[in-house]
C-alpha cells in the first residue's frame, strides 16, 4: 500500500564565498527595494484614483524595469517575481484581517533587517542541485552543509539571512510518511508553567525555561548594544551578537520541542490537549514572559506536526472550565490561579490543578469521538497525605 505524502521544508546551513555573499546581500537590497517600490505605487494607486493595484500589472512591469535599471538584469526573474507575489500576500491578509475585524495591519516598508531573504521558484528554473552543490543563478555554486538527506520533490527554494550566516529552506512535496507502531494509547495533556505540561497519568515533562536560564547573557548583550554610539562599527557587532544570542535562545527551546512531541507520538496515539487562546493569554504582563518562554503555540503546532508525520492523531478540546471542572465528578470547584492543587468537597477527589486539567482534557477528547468516558481521578480519603 502506498504511504501518503506531505509537503514538508528542509533547513541547511549555506557556506558562501566571502564575494557569493556580497551577491547575496546585493539581491536582497534589491529585492527590498523592488518592495518598497510595489507597496508605493499601490498605496499611491489607491489614495489618488481608488484603483486597487494587482500582482498580475506590477509583474507585467518588470521587463521595463529591468531596462531602465541594468542592476535588476542581474537577479533571476522569478526571485523578482516572488517580491511582488509576497507583496501581494500581504495585502491579502491584511483584507481578510479587517474583513473579520481584527487589527488590521497595513503592510509597511521594511528596515534592512527585516527584510532578509529572497525565493526561486519553482526549482529547477533559477536554484538546482549540483553534486552537492546548491546552484544560484546568477550567483554561483554554493557550498551547503548536509545535515541530514533531502526527501521528496523540491518546489521552492528560500535563501535568509540570520544572525549567524546565510541559510537555505527548501520546500519539497511528495514526502512520504513515516508511521510509527500504534500504542493503543492516549493522553490528554494540560500546559503549564511549573511544567510545560502534565499527562493525564499525571507525569509531568519538565519545563527548562530555556530563556529565563539565558536572560542574564541576553540583557549583558542589550547593554553593550546600549552603550554604542549609533552608527559605529562596535555597534554593529554588538546588534550582531544581541542576535546571536537571541537564536541560540530560539533554537535551544525549538530543539526541546522537536524531542518533546516526538517522545509523546511514539508512547500515544491519540492526544488532547486544550484549544489555547495564547495571543489573548499573553495579555497577563505577569505571565507574558514565562508564557512566551514556554512556547505553548509553538510546542503545539510542532505536536500536530509530528503527530501526522507518524500517523497518530492530535485534538483539540474546548478549554473552558478544565481546571475547575472535577474530573471525578464534573463540580465547578472554583480556584484562583495561585491555589495549585485541586480538591474537590463533592466526591473528595484530590490531586494537582494540572492532572485535574489533563484528566478532562481526555474526558471531553473521549466524549467528542465517542470513544467512552475516560478514567476517572483517585480520591483520597480526608487526611490523607500525598507524596
Amino acid at each position: 500500500m502506498e504511504l501518503p505524502c506531505v509537503r514538508k521544508a528542509f533547513k541547511y546551513k549555506l557556506q558562501p564565498t566571502a564575494e557569493q555573499e556580497g551577491t547575496m546581500e546585493f539581491v536582497l537590497r534589491r529585492c527590498r527595494e523592488l518592495y518598497h517600490a510595489a507597496l508605493a505605487e499601490r498605496r499611491e494607486a489607491w489614495r489618488m484614483c481608488r484603483v486597487s493595484s494587482t500582482v498580475a500589472g506590477q509583474s507585467a512591469q518588470l521587463p521595463h524595469i529591468k531596462q531602465e535599471r541594468a542592476e535588476y538584469q542581474e537577479i533571476h526573474s522569478q526571485v523578482l517575481q516572488d517580491v511582488l507575489a509576497r507583496l501581494d500576500r500581504a495585502f491579502q491578509a491584511f483584507f481578510r484581517r479587517v474583513q473579520h475585524d481584527e487589527k488590521p495591519g497595513y503592510p509597511r516598508f521594511k528596515r534592512g533587517n527585516r527584510y532578509d531573504s529572497f525565493t526561486y521558484k519553482p526549482f529547477g528554473n533559477g536554484a538546482t542541485l549540483d553534486n552537492g552543490f546548491l546552484v544560484f543563478s546568477k550567483i554561483g555554486r554554493v557550498a551547503m552543509r548536509w545535515s541530514r538527506p533531502l526527501a521528496g520533490t523540491p518546489k521552492t527554494v528560500t535563501s535568509r539571512r540570520e544572525a549567524d550566516g546565510w541559510y537555505v529552506t527548501c520546500c519539497c512535496a511528495d514526502v512520504s510518511l513515516q508511521p510509527l507502531p500504534l500504542t493503543a494509547q492516549e493522553t490528554g495533556i494540560d500546559l503549564g508553567l511549573e511544567s510545560l505540561a502534565t499527562l493525564a497519568d499525571g507525569s509531568q515533562l519538565a519545563n527548562p525555561r530555556i530563556f529565563r536560564v539565558a536572560e542574564m547573557n541576553v540583557k549583558r548583550a542589550q547593554r553593550r548594544v546600549s552603550r554604542r554610539v549609533k552608527g559605529c562599527h562596535r555597534r554593529r557587532k554588538a546588534v550582531t551578537l544581541l542576535a546571536k544570542t537571541h537564536a541560540k535562545v530560539r533554537r535551544a527551546r525549538q530543539d526541546f520541542h522537536y524531542k518533546t512531541a516526538r517522545s509523546l507520538v511514539r508512547q500515544y496515539d491519540t492526544i488532547y490537549h486544550e484549544d489555547l487562546q495564547t495571543a489573548n493569554m499573553v495579555r497577563n504582563h505577569y505571565l507574558a514572559k514565562s508564557i512566551r518562554d514556554a512556547g505553548w503555540s509553538a510546542f503545539l503546532s510542532i505536536l500536530s506536526f509530528k503527530a501526522v508525520e507518524a500517523g497518530k492523531t492530535v485534538v483539540a478540546v474546548p478549554a473552558a472550565f478544565t481546571s475547575q471542572a472535577c474530573s471525578g465528578c464534573g463540580v465547578l470547584v472554583h480556584k484562583s490561579l495561585s491555589v495549585r492543587w485541586h480538591a474537590c468537597p463533592a466526591c473528595r477527589t484530590s490531586l494537582h490543578r494540572d492532572h485535574n486539567a489533563a484528566l478532562n482534557s481526555l474526558r471531553l477528547g473521549r466524549q467528542s469521538s465517542g470513544a467512552g468516558q475516560a478514567p476517572q481521578a483517585l480520591t483520597w480519603p480526608d487526611g490523607a497525605s500525598v507524596a
